[in-house]
């Protein structure tokens, strides 16, 4: 077996010249931290179960890795999967999953600190502890394993993988992560079962140990309910959030190679006011919170200087809604002017993104623009909440095109069980007549681009108790729009409906599911959000071998009073305040904006102490002015005594 970085060292000179892009593989970028490995007392890993290409923009682990390593007493190295050609030659020499900091193989941390941003990562994080040589379960593991924590948006239903890690961050990571370090420290030092640590971990906010508790289900399948088998842990298990945003991260590393977005990425906003029903970031990132314009350019200012990119990407789910997102660009394009800053914003509204926004951008123009209009019909249109005039859509493609940007992309969606083949072909009407805007502005040098996704009903929206649409219903939809959009000037991509099924399965699982992903991993599932990579048979015999029909996860009625396998976690909206929502869906009515109204969702009662404690304009949540139940409690105690 491998323990030493030296060993790791000699075995890759021999394997690296035999794969592609080894640069992905040796570390040592500008702005990695390397610290003397025996001069802290907790090692991390923190692993991105895909390749460095992706990995490299997380931007969720880039916070956790400066957060960690500023502390003394703690550092992180980062750590993600090889690529075939690299993995199948790592495993014929006997290489251990290392980090690229030092090179020091997995299983030698005590923690690794898995990122889940989607489902369909679920065999790569099996695959990575394979790999590590870390036992797959919890229940295998012991005092000498590394502790496997993770987090992201996929986990907010955890269950499809609750036997492979230890212990679940539920929210927000940024300052939960230093609260189990010092869960770790102390255990260490008390030389305790690992079971206690365990225990340890599951009194700390926002940390879901599922060891600890237990599923029941009733005879026809459904979840009867979640039960907690310890006192300290909690029940539902509340997300974690930061009542203010802290300061971004500044010094990004800078890739080896070529990665998705060679950006200084920049959150200006978290969360989303906008309600879009089928929307699972839009729900479970709530209360909104907004970074000052102030800190988001020095930010910019520091990054910019330790990394020498030459474009910022300012990042929310809807960078146009952001309140002062004018003042902003107009901040930006003075400080940096005669820099040739680019400056993308990745997430725009049709409704808040204004001709005045589009005159600030023209001189940091790259590449195109990106709307996301997701229907085309006023029906489905206030059937998903997102009620965007085709007049408003057809002003604003003109307005791009006509101020020099050549290309356009748009986003739709399909495969909801009330759309009709007549709400699809009016998605098709309505490209055409938005490049038809392009060609009235530009000529034929206007492109549009289509990115056709399919519905998948997520937890903790107002679409958890819709079924998904049938395949063949999926493919008669994708192929009226390839028939329609057949043209010189459009781009159209779609999912492949089994692909939208697999990642179904993983978002509504329950327990149960985690035996099918074990199974389908072995059957030599990896890499499933790869087009080339996907193996929908090893699914497909997985299924199988578990005795689960996968229909039951997607194609089924689900009564309002159904338990969901994710109940027990609680993301601050209230079950009912969704089931609500699906209501009006149903009429289909709208529901506008939270900025302007407050539609009590519940998020400001559950952390009512937090908003009133942090008052402002940092939440866009009203203010809270009723006094605290602690006051209220130690006042009455004082009356009485």
């Amino acid at each position: 077996m491998v323990f030493f970085p030296n060993e790791v060292d000699q075995k890759l000179e021999r394997l690296l010249p035999q794969v592609q892009k080894p640069g992905r593989y040796v570390g040592g970028e500008l702005n990695q931290v390397v610290k003397p490995w025996d001069s802290v007392a907790t090692h991390i890993a923190l692993v991105f179960p895909d390749i460095y290409d992706i990995g490299m923009s997380n931007l969720g682990l880039a916070i956790l890795y400066e957060a960690i390593n500023n502390r003394p007493d703690a550092l992180a190295e980062r750590a993600y999967n090889p690529w075939i050609d690299m993995e199948g030659l790592m495993r014929q020499a006997g290489i251990p999953l290392y980090s690229l900091e030092s090179h020091h193989p997995l299983r030698v941390f005590d923690i690794l600190g898995f990122t889940l941003p989607y489902e369909t990562l679920y065999t790569n994080l099996l695959n990575a502890l394979d790999l590590a040589q870390i036992p797959l379960t919890t229940d295998e593991r012991r005092e000498t394993d590394p502790l496997v924590i993770a987090g992201g948006q996929a986990t907010f239903n955890p269950e499809p993988v609750h036997n492979f890690v230890d212990a679940f961050v539920i929210g927000e990571g940024e300052q939960v992560i230093h609260e189990i370090i010092a869960a770790h420290q102390a255990w260490k030092r008390s030389s305790l079962p690992r079971q206690q640590l365990l225990v340890n971990l599951a009194s700390i906010p926002g940390v879901y140990v599922p060891s600890l508790y237990q599923a029941s289900y009733h005879p026809d399948g459904t979840v009867h309910e979640v039960t907690k088998l310890v006192d300290q842990a909690s029940l539902p298990v509340l997300k974690r959030i930061v009542p203010v945003l802290p300061p971004p991260p500044t010094h990004f590393i800078l890739p080896n190679i070529e990665t998705v977005h060679n950006r200084v990425p920049i959150e200006i906003t978290r969360g989303c006011t906008r309600g879009c029903r089928f929307c699972h970031a839009g729900m479970v990132n709530r209360p909104v919170r907004e970074r000052s314009v102030s800190d988001i350019v020095q930010a910019a200012e520091q990054a910019l200087k330790s990394t020498g990119f030459e474009e910022i990407g300012l990042l929310s789910l809807s960078s146009s809604d952001y309140t002062h997102i004018a003042e902003l660009i107009q901040t930006i394009k003075t400080r940096f002017q005669g820099k040739h800053l680019g400056i993308s914003l990745p997430s725009l509204r049709i409704e808040s993104f204004s001709v005045d926004l589009m005159d600030l951008l023209q001189e940091s123009r790259h590449g195109g623009f990106t709307l996301a209009p997701e229907a085309a019909t006023e029906h489905m249109r206030n059937l998903i909440n997102k009620p965007v005039s085709t007049a408003q859509l057809f002003e604003t493609a003109y307005q791009i095109y006509s101020r020099g940007w050549t290309t356009l992309k748009l986003y739709f969606m399909i495969g909801h069980p009330e759309e009709t083949l007549e709400d699809v072909n009016a998605i098709a009407d309505l490209c055409k007549q938005v490049l038809a805007q392009g060609h009235k502005a530009i000529g034929h040098r206007a492109k549009l681009n289509l990115g056709i996704s399919t519905f998948i009903p997520k937890p903790h929206t107002p679409f958890q108790w819709v079924a998904c649409d049938t395949i063949d219903q999926i493919r008669s939809k994708q192929a009226l729009l390839k028939q329609e959009l057949r043209h010189r000037d459009i781009k159209l991509t779609w999912t492949d409906p089994e692909v939208t099924f697999l990642e179904a399965w993983l978002a509504r699982g329950d327990r149960r599911m985690a035996e099918v992903v074990l199974h389908a991993w072995k059957n030599g599932a990896k890499f499933d959000a790869w087009q080339d990579q996907f193996n929908f048979s090893a699914w497909d015999q997985a299924f199988s071998t578990a005795g689960l029909d996968p229909t039951f996860y997607t194609h089924r009625p689900r009564s309002e009073d159904e338990v969901f396998p994710w109940d027990h976690i609680n993301t601050g909206v209230r079950k009912n305040y969704l089931l609500q929502d699906y209501e009006l869906s149903k009429q289909p009515s709208t529901r506008p904006d939270c900025r302007t109204s407050c539609f009590a969702c519940g998020i400001l009662p559950t952390y009512a102490d937090l908003r009133r404690e942090h008052p402002g304009e940092a939440w866009l949540c009203p203010e809270v002015r009723s006094p605290s139940r602690l006051k209220i409690t130690k006042t009455s105690e004082a009356q009485s005594s």
